[in-house]
């Protein structure tokens, strides 16, 4: 069962047969046809508008909610889903795009086309990306470009309205793009390029772009606009509404510890009425300010997220706080009336409540969902790599040749820079990213720890100081299953009967959310705890142990029945993060394979008994 709340209007009925169309309390939110309608699969993602509303599992399969009953989309390896005020788009995991609007397929707007094969550029057609407006849709390709297709009419597409009113293929916006950034219910986009510059185009009636005092007066932006004036950090997010956008930052402090996060921080311009927390003045912001609030200064933002008119935060203290429109019941208060400024929505317990970072907020014009979405583990090698990516586990620097930092996984560097030459490979590769941008350094370091060849020019500077025959998961099984390793990177004691195995914390985390809450919790000291595996027999120890390297089983074991339900009731109890296939599946497939192996043993061994039978016999004739 997913654990998922629901309040606001209540689309046509349908969402809740049985509840008002206004819903203002939140309430659970279940699936009619639990097993039919893939209720049992881990919610990924949801988006809504007015238009309709989508479910994406964890499976790769999605459920519309629209002005029938609920339906499945017909579209298989769907990695992400978005909704506007009249469009669906769909991105598959092999880079394509698949979009109904009426805009873009006015004879059949409600039939999904494939509309990154319309772009131009056939080199250009792997989309990593997709973001919907209220009437457009935009698409960032592999290659850092960004495309817009739909309407044009406020120049949300960054051309001219009067020129070129809408589109029905997809038109090139920029170059060098790593973000895009708008929402299901604005008429207004900002792209964010590799050099964390910002600009945006379209309605700007109340200065929702954000471009300053002397800017106010101009309702229509034409053109993609550099928005001055920004606070210094890393841009995380922008969620726009209708009239206003908010913009997280995550600012470094040149005095915070070394082992603590960066502070993350809201900022908002637009109409008054709903970015200006804090503040008691009757005037639009016309530039990013910092939205200001006694429930939310101590606190780390989580995530966040932007409706027509209502704005939903979710904190690290577990607080969820909502202002805005709440004219459908939209912030969850049990009532109908608008809340200009911020309040604390009361939430029911929560099964994952002990992580709350785990938890999502996706509002739709006038709703809300609240969803629980753990991190997706389906393939060991990119997860790992982004868990080399957070700050816990960074630990030596590279400067660019623009002064930027990045930072990279030093025993991940160790193993992955070819040792078989004497000269200093890290002192090598910093000479190669001091002569390269942050963009091209961060496809170096991708595939350094990947071994996948994403820039073919870069590689070949680098190929001659990697180990070119190994990728990152190769390399984390020798680092780890080599008992010659030096003691003190397997960092955390397994303890089973009389014996101790010391396991690297990282490995751990990616494979177990009951190990993930502990080592990153910012409260205990986890460093000496170990865990009793003692009930656990030595063939199923054996069983986990290697599959937490490798996501595989050793062929020399024999699998039992007694051995799967050991195993099933550790993977419940560790909390194991499953990957494709699990380690449940991997299990009964080779029980399976070694049972039909056995079968088809016996079946010899008894032909050949019948054969030197029948051979006996004839001898003896």
């Amino acid at each position: 069962m997913n654990d998922c709340l629901f309040f606001g209007q209540n689309q046509n009925q349908i969402l809740f047969k049985n509840e008002p169309y206004e819903i203002t309390k939140p309430i659970q939110f279940k699936f009619e046809n639990e097993n039919e309608n893939e209720n049992e699969k881990q919610i990924k993602q949801i988006s809504s508008s007015n238009f309709s509303t989508i479910f994406l599992f964890k499976n790769g399969k999605a459920i519309e909610y629209s002005n029938q009953n609920p339906s499945k989309i017909q579209i298989e390896n769907i990695q992400k889903v978005t909704v506007g005020c009249s469009n669906e788009a769909i991105l598959t995991i092999e880079g394509n795009v698949f979009a109904k609007e009426i805009y873009i397929n006015p004879k059949n707007p409600n039939e999904f086309i494939n509309i990154s094969s319309l772009i131009e550029d056939i080199n250009d057609r792997i989309i990593q990306d997709i973001v919907s407006g209220c009437n457009s849709i935009y698409l960032l390709t592999s290659n850092q470009n960004a495309y817009g297709i739909g309407s044009n009419y406020w120049s949300q597409l960054g051309f001219d309205s009067k020129t070129l009113e809408k589109t029905e293929k997809p038109i090139l916006m920029m170059k060098n793009v790593s973000k895009i950034f708008s929402g299901n219910t604005s008429y207004h986009v900002f792209l964010l390029n590799s050099n964390q510059e910002l600009f945006g185009c379209g309605v700007n009636t109340y200065s929702q772009l954000g471009l300053g005092e002397s800017r106010k007066e101009e309702t229509k932006i034409q053109k993609l606009t550099k928005i001055q004036n920004i606070t210094k950090g890393k841009i995380i997010d922008i969620q726009c509404g209708n009239s206003y956008s908010i913009m997280l930052i995550e600012i470094e402090n040149e005095n915070q510890n070394q082992n603590e996060n960066p502070k993350r921080k809201l900022y908002s311009c637009g109409n008054y009425q709903f970015n200006g927390l804090g503040k008691n003045g009757n005037e639009n912001t016309y530039k990013f300010t910092e939205m200001k609030s006694s429930l939310f200064e101590n606190d780390d933002i989580l995530d966040f997220s932007v409706g027509y008119g209502h704005t939903l935060i979710l904190t690290s203290n577990s607080k969820l706080i909502g202002f805005g429109y709440n004219n459908h019941g939209q912030l969850g208060t049990e009532n109908t009336n608008d809340q200009l400024i911020p309040i604390q929505i009361e939430l029911p317990k929560l099964r994952f409540n002990e992580n709350i970072s785990n938890y999502h907020i996706s509002c739709g014009s006038a709703r809300t969902f609240i969803y629980y979405s753990p991190p997706s583990f389906s393939n060991l090698e990119e997860d790992l790599i982004k868990l080399f990516r957070r700050k816990e586990f960074r630990d030596i620097s590279f400067k660019t040749k623009n002064g930027e930092i990045i930072e990279a996984h030093k025993l991940i560097l160790k193993y992955r820079l070819n040792q078989n030459q004497n000269e200093n490979k890290i002192e090598k590769l910093q000479e190669i990213i001091s002569k390269k941008s942050i963009k091209e350094s961060n496809q170096i370091f991708e595939m350094i720890y990947s071994n996948r060849i994403i820039n073919p020019k870069l590689y070949s500077e680098i190929k001659e100081i990697i180990n070119s025959n190994e990728k990152i998961e190769e390399t984390i099984k020798r680092i780890y299953l080599n008992e010659n390793e030096n003691e003190n990177e397997k960092d955390f004691i397994i303890e089973r009967k009389e014996k101790q195995y010391k396991f690297p914390k990282l490995i751990l985390i990616m494979r177990s959310e009951l190990y993930r809450g502990m080592f990153l919790s910012v409260t205990d000291d986890t460093s000496n705890k170990v865990t009793d595996y003692s009930e656990l027999s030595n063939i199923s120890f054996q069983i986990f142990e290697y599959w937490i390297y490798s996501n595989q089983i050793k062929d020399e074991i024999q699998i039992t029945q007694e051995i799967i339900n050991e195993i099933k009731i550790g993977i419940d109890y560790f909390q194991l993060n499953q990957t494709n296939p699990n380690l449940f599946d991997l299990l009964i497939n080779k029980f399976n394979n070694q049972n039909q192996i056995k079968k088809q043993k016996e079946e010899i061994k008894i032909k050949i008994k019948k054969e030197e039978k029948e051979k006996g016999k004839c001898l003896i004739f």
